[in-house]
């Protein structure tokens, strides 16, 4: 029997067990959540110590998103998630025998809880970056998405089994399911068998040069500062739901806990009903419009929570809001997957989380401001309308998958000479800078053509490792240019010829068409030798 579209990407055995595993994971973290802010309100039972819980949870993915995602382009990356997992699981198990044993205070909650937090925040990337190994490309989009719907059924089970281990057998038996939950991961993933890489025969990636590598690469990725700019413009308006919802249940709706969990339950029934929609949705809309009307959606279901007198209109609006939330999350972390190389995955994948919990922080903590100061139903609202006009503004940004024109029929890239034998000792990963010059003779006829392609070039050279790159026009003889970059040591120059995509060889092909002498392009390079 054929799986309905939304499933296809669960006929991939690999990624059929990881995905049940991580959903197993996911409800234990909630049932973790769940057990500490109720722990926490026996320990300490004040407002602030009960919300540094969700602070203790958080904070990580502020601190370690980007060293987490060099680690895990620098590392075997299902090596990484088994270390990760690992981590976790010794948090859990400790933060099980220390509350079994009677002796965890409020500050011990906070630390153990960090710990987790930070190993979720380690793993993040790196899961992030595995799920294009798993599937082929076409199935990419509702894998992320059943992702998605599965962080939802985590999200509404975990809590109530979270509530119902503690009213059986205490906080400690659900940190204890939580720790059970890591280690079923933990199984799955040695299980595992991850295609070996192409032998490399260049050393590892600095920890330090792999971050900075990272930055550059997203400096100068036009699609992936889009994505991030379209991400930060969602989540920092959609926050708001999250920041004033329990308020608009017990102060607006005059209900009480249960009708808050009705409320999410409502959300994650829009978020599981559209992830099995998305493939219909993307025969009717391209990835930019998926994005831009899912935002109007959230926004509108913000609006009507905004104005609803009763639970009814409100949960509504909750399910407008789900089916919004995991549309427009899936199709931005699906893109900052598909725009980024295999290379620099992670660590993409790492800045974009960074700016996602960012803004859904930020966003949290300003629209929490603004409904105090103006009151909930004009608080909600108008990060309602404000959200949707950002939206609007912000759709020149467009999420772009389609590459650049082909390289010309012939067209070959330039090639430098082999190093003289006399300098091979020199060149090393300890080598020092060095400094690439190609030389360029360009019809003045052609020259904003060249000028036009010299710009993609500049985003080709510090995309993949060039920390400085310059054009420069020969005064005398306008129809001569030097294109000159530099890159830390030798072994990172010649990384770049592996870092190179496609589409980079494509537009390195087209610069090169431009040039009219009679012999190509001449192509020199430079170690610097004084300090």
């Amino acid at each position: 029997m054929a799986l309905p579209r939304a499933f296809l990407p669960l006929r991939h055995r690999t990624f059929r067990t990881l995905w049940l595993a991580n959903l197993a994971s996911n409800t234990g973290m909630w049932i973790q959540n769940t057990g500490a802010g109720w722990l926490m309100t026996s320990l300490d039972p004040s407002p602030i110590m009960v919300s540094l819980v969700q602070a203790a949870t958080m904070l990580p993915v502020f601190l370690f998103a980007l060293p987490a995602g060099a680690l895990a382009d620098i590392i075997d990356r299902r090596l990484y998630l088994i270390g990760a997992q690992a981590w976790v699981l010794t948090m859990a198990l400790l933060l099980a025998a220390l509350t079994f044993s009677g002796v965890l205070g409020p500050w011990g909650l906070l630390a153990i809880t960090f710990g987790i937090g930070a190993g979720n925040a380690l793993n993040f990337p790196a899961w992030a970056a595995t799920t294009p190994e798993l599937v082929p490309r076409e199935d990419l989009v509702q894998a992320i998405a059943l992702n998605g719907i599965g962080f939802n059924l985590a999200r509404a089970l975990g809590p109530a089994f979270g509530g119902f281990a503690i009213a059986w057998a205490g906080a400690g038996f659900a940190f204890a399911l939580n720790a059970f939950t890591f280690l079923w991961l933990i199984v799955a993933l040695v299980l595992w068998r991850r295609p070996a890489a192409a032998a490399s025969t260049m050393p590892k990636e600095h920890f330090l040069s792999a971050m900075r590598v990272g930055v550059r690469f997203v400096a100068a990725s036009p699609a992936l500062r889009a994505t991030i700019l379209r991400a930060v413009a969602f989540f920092l308006f959609t926050a708001a739901i999250w920041a004033l919802l329990p308020l608009v249940v017990r102060r607006q709706l005059h209900l009480g806990p249960e009708a808050f969990g009705l409320m999410l339950t409502a959300m994650g029934a829009g978020a599981v009903g559209i992830g099995f929609a998305l493939p219909s949705v993307r025969r009717l809309l391209d990835t930019d419009g998926i994005a831009f009307w899912g935002t109007l959606l959230a926004c509108a279901g913000m609006g009507l929570v905004a104005a609803a007198g009763h639970w009814f209109p409100a949960a509504i609006g909750m399910v407008m809001f789900g089916m919004a939330w995991v549309t427009v999350a899936s199709t931005l972390q699906a893109v900052a997957q598909m725009v980024s190389p295999a290379w620099v995955r992670a660590r993409a994948i790492g800045i974009y989380q960074l700016c996602f919990f960012g803004a859904l922080s930020f966003g949290a903590a300003i629209w929490g401001w603004v409904g105090d100061a103006v009151g909930l139903p004009l608080g909600l609202g108008s990060a309602a309308a404000i959200g949707a006009v950002v939206a609007v503004a912000v759709r020149p940004w467009r999420l772009d998958l389609t590459g650049p024109a082909a390289a010309p029929s012939g067209a070959r890239l330039p090639e430098p000479e082999a190093p003289a034998p006399e300098l091979a000792g020199v060149l090393s990963a300890d080598s020092g800078r060095i400094i690439e010059m190609i030389t360029y003779r360009v019809d003045p006829a052609d020259r904003a053509a060249f000028l036009r392609r010299m710009a993609e070039m500049r985003r080709v050279r510090l995309r993949n490792g060039a920390s400085v790159w310059r054009l420069y026009e020969d005064v005398a003889h306008p129809e001569r240019w030097i294109e000159l970059w530099s890159v830390e040591s030798w072994t990172e120059h010649l990384r770049e010829a592996v870092r190179l995509t496609e589409d980079d060889r494509a537009i390195v092909a087209q610069a090169a068409a431009l040039h009219g002498g009679a012999a190509p392009p001449e192509v020199a390079r430079f170690i610097n030798v004084v300090p």
